[in-house]
């Protein structure tokens, strides 16, 4: 695992550097995808670091930006990645800097393992149910030796602490629907004093994961490679991660790529009170 662990570090990185050498030209070469989404020089360059490093570990690859397998074919991986090589190519486009790259290990329908990186900002992270998950500040030369010794800049496992008084809301700020704000309405009428922050990308996940965030909701559309690496991290961080529709741990490398609506949910919530909250809403 530490191998593997290793290689989706690498991969993250090189990738950044790649997004931040053309972030930084401002030449980014946008196109539009059949939905309509954008594409950038940057999401291919991405796309095609991190396929050469994860090529490496004889696993298939299920990307954004890559070929989508036939179900058929894809049902019989035990072990796979799931990566998005750009999360957030709208923010990138805004030049916001909340933007990153993620790569997910999944065994058995789940992620094990998850990387993401926010090149903007250097920081990495990194972990999953087999361990437990960090925080890392790179170094400036963002050169990644040793794991196991942790000596690749400034680290701190998560959750990072006591998140204080106040319930954490965090949203997509590119994509709030109004399923998502009359939930939000429905967590502060249980929770009281709230405070509400709207980010880009799987950083909204990495909030909760980090304490620094309480619920994260997301009542429409994602891809499974928009939250496999933020769901590894999160739950190694001891956090929840519930399919709205089933109220059960969310699975992957499914038939249907396009996912449920999902929320993620830190300490102050208990899966129960979440549950409950989510059969009140009665979306």
């Amino acid at each position: 695992m530490d191998k593997l662990l290793k290689v989706a570090i690498d991969a993250s990185i090189e990738a950044g550097k790649a997004i931040m050498d053309i972030f930084e030209n401002g030449d980014f070469g946008v196109e539009k995808k059949a939905d309509n989404s954008p594409l950038t020089l940057a999401d291919k360059a991405a796309h095609n670091i991190i396929e050469k490093c994860l090529l490496t570990t004889d696993l298939p690859i299920l990307s954004e930006e890559g070929k989508h397998e036939d179900f058929e074919i894809r049902k019989g991986w035990n072990k796979l990645w799931i990566v998005d090589p750009l999360d957030g190519t709208k923010e990138f486009v805004k030049k916001t800097g909340e933007f990153t790259v993620n790569i997910a290990l999944i065994e058995n329908n789940y992620p094990v393992l998850g990387v993401v990186f926010v090149p903007a900002t250097g920081v990495l992270y990194y972990g999953g149910t087999a361990s437990s998950s960090y925080k890392v500040q790179l170094n400036d030369d963002w050169r990644v030796t040793d794991i196991k010794k942790l000596d690749i800049g400034n680290t701190q496992k998560l959750p990072l602490g006591k998140s204080g008084d106040v319930f954490r809301i965090v949203a997509s700020v590119s994509h709030l629907s109004k399923e998502t704000e009359e939930f939000t309405e429905i967590l502060k009428d249980e929770y009281g004093k709230t405070d509400f922050m709207s980010v880009g990308s799987s950083i909204k996940i990495c909030k909760v994961a980090e304490g620094s965030a309480d619920v994260y909701p997301r009542l429409g559309p994602t891809m499974e490679w928009d939250t496999a690496a933020g769901q590894a991290v999160a739950e190694g961080a001891g956090m929840k991660f519930i399919n709205w529709k089933t109220q059960a741990r969310f699975d992957y490398n499914r038939q249907e790529l396009l996912n449920a609506w999902f929320v993620v949910a830190g300490e102050k919530v208990s899966e129960e009170q979440l549950l409950m909250l989510i059969s009140k809403s009665n979306f």
